[in-house]
């Protein structure tokens, strides 16, 4: 087809344009040429023209061969392009396997996590059934550290049975934190007689606003009977409120799971096994309480439920262990016996603990203590003398004491313990107040020497034997007096059920026809709030869990006399160990 269309031009061109075509043509004013000279202008066009054919078809090779060369090059890039394509298809591939690999590898830990959470729901029902000492193994080997510390688990693997044993069962108060003395005060249940309201009594009264406002006092009911348990910790809500709602007083008491099995103790000392279980009980109470106490304050305190305290007894602790001449101290003693009144920096409380759970099985928990002393600083080398030397550094004792133990029905069941303290004194059985001059009388029959007169000079209590309905006890004011409040507390620490119930307080005004127009005056009347007695004396309060205080209404003006009056049998003693009548300013 390309021949063809080069073979057209060269038979049109003799037609068209040809030279022998222009010239047989004759030229305007020329004659016609003669036959030979057209012959050989005709021979001579056909040479030209075989001429320019050769060189056309010379040109047409040429440019065949030429393109023939060019389609060989887009082969060759085809073919390049088609291997660079296949490579790549061979490299996605590789990466999607890879890929595919991996989200195999997301879906096996997706469904691995899955199946450890349901197995999760399980392990409560199996775990139990384990031993202790299984449990501690794979407690360690769960863990990613290659060394492994001792912790609380190591020493009581049974904690590890619920997840909830170290919390305590029973949490009532504010949980306050950041105050300088943390009180701790283990209480369990007697078979006689509960102190342990007696003593809170005792350790609040004397704590000034400043120092209720800058303390703890927490109580850890170690018991594990649920209804216990919630009804002593109902009962000291109900008597101390305020306390509990500003954060002063906190109770705890340990989850049921907290203590071990305690049939399996072994006998030492020849102590029998009821009293080695009672001791090694104790030793974890006091474990329990630490731990708890330990990130609330500064220094921690030690108490007893069956105590008594001194005035202003937390600002002496506090001021000695102020004054110490270096921190080198682990121990400041205010009591002499046992674990009562015993002050610890509270950075020290978790070594005392890790100490205490090693050998809590072993000993009791005063022996516990001196071997913590002998371990830090006596030489076995030396004698006896100088280990108590060292040990004097580190255990100082504060005198007086600034606590009295006067229970004497021991927590453990069966045993009457008469423990005092020699360095205490007698006279915080009783609260000293300076009352206004009066007359005092009583129709009850006075024990021995305490004698009314001596309780209202603060020399000491008043002791009566058991009263009966009609009987009273009258303070009458040498003259007429305005009062502005009372305040009467019947029984004492050794002896708290010695009090008054069913007792009213009244009050006698000098005039009390004067003091009737007053309150009309003011708009009420004396006979509508406060019942009258038949000889004109005026309720004012009466007695409730031992106590009587209140204010004085002002409009009764001056008062000739206060009375107590008993209105019905008792079936015990009464104490009256605090009278405060403060006259208005």
């Amino acid at each position: 087809m390309r021949a063809g269309g080069l073979r057209a031009p060269l038979r049109s061109a003799p037609l068209a344009g040809a030279p022998g075509a222009a010239e047989a043509a004759p030229r305007p004013g020329h004659a016609a040429a003669p036959a030979g000279e057209e012959a050989m202008r005709l021979r001579s066009g056909t040479a030209l023209t075989l001429l320019l054919g050769c060189l056309c078809a010379l040109l047409s090779l040429s440019w065949y061969g030429a393109f023939g060369g060019h389609k060989g090059d887009v082969v060759d890039i085809y073919q390049r392009e088609f291997l660079a394509l296949r490579d790549r298809l061979h490299a996605a591939e590789q990466e999607s396997l890879k890929r595919s690999k991996e989200l195999n590898l997301v879906l096996e830990e997706i469904k691995r996590a899955i199946s450890e959470k349901q197995a999760l729901r399980d392990i409560n029902r199996t775990w139990s059934s384990l031993s202790d000492e299984t449990k501690l193994k794979l407690w360690n080997i769960t863990n990613k550290n290659v060394l492994h510390l001792p912790t609380i688990f190591h020493h009581l693997p049974h904690l590890l049975s619920k997840e909830n044993s170290l919390q305590p069962a029973v949490h009532v108060g504010q949980g306050r934190t950041g105050v300088s003395v943390v009180m701790g005060i283990p209480s369990v249940k007697r078979e006689v007689h509960s102190y342990l309201t007696d003593t809170l009594n005792s350790l609040i009264s004397e704590l000034t606003q400043q120092e209720k406002e800058d303390s703890v006092i927490v109580v850890l009911i170690a018991e594990t009977d649920p209804q216990y348990t919630a009804g002593v910790a109902e009962n000291i809500r109900n008597l101390f409120p305020k306390e509990i709602h500003s954060g002063l007083l906190e109770v705890i008491s340990p989850s049921p799971h907290f203590y071990p099995d305690f049939s399996h103790l072994r006998e030492s000392f020849g102590d029998p096994k009821e009293r080695v279980r009672w001791r090694t009980k104790q030793n974890l109470d006091y474990c329990f309480l630490m731990m708890y106490a330990q990130s609330k304050g500064i220094y921690y305190v030690q108490l007893e439920d069956d105590i008594v305290a001194k005035p202003n007894y937390l600002s002496t602790m506090k001021n000695f262990a102020l004054q110490q001449p270096s921190e080198e101290w682990m121990i400041l003693e205010f009591s002499q016996l046992g674990f009562i009144g015993k002050m610890f920096k509270s950075l020290d409380l978790s070594l005392i603990v890790e100490f205490i759970l090693m050998f809590y099985k072993d000993k009791p928990i005063d022996w516990l203590l001196d071997h913590i002393l002998w371990v830090k600083v006596c030489n076995p080398e030396k004698d006896a003398k100088h280990c108590d030397r060292q040990k004097a550094n580190l255990r100082i004792r504060f005198k007086p004491s600034l606590f009295q133990h006067v229970g004497t029905h021991s927590s453990l069941a069966g045993k009457i313990q008469k423990l005092k303290d020699k360095d205490f004194g007698k006279q915080a059985l009783r609260k000293e107040h300076v009352n206004p001059p009066a007359e005092v009388s009583t129709s009850l029959k006075t024990y021995q020497h305490f004698t009314l007169e001596k309780a209202y000079l603060r020399e000491d209590f008043f002791w009566a034997f058991t009263p009966t309905a009609g009987d009273f006890i009258r303070f009458r004011f040498f003259k007429p007096l305005r009062i502005e409040r009372f305040f009467f507390r019947s029984g004492n620490i050794e002896h708290p059920e010695d009090k008054l119930f069913n007792t009213t307080v009244e009050v006698l005004p000098f005039d009390s026809l004067q003091s009737d127009k007053e309150a009309l005056q003011e708009g009420r009347g004396t006979a509508v709030k406060y019942r009258r007695t038949p000889d004109g004396y005026i309720q004012i309060g009466s007695f409730s869990k031992g106590v009587a205080e209140g204010e004085v209404d002002p409009s009764f003006g001056p008062l000739e006399a206060i009375r107590l009056s008993i209105q019905t049998d008792s079936p015990v003693w009464i104490i009256l160990s605090e009278i405060f009548i403060k006259k208005a300013e």
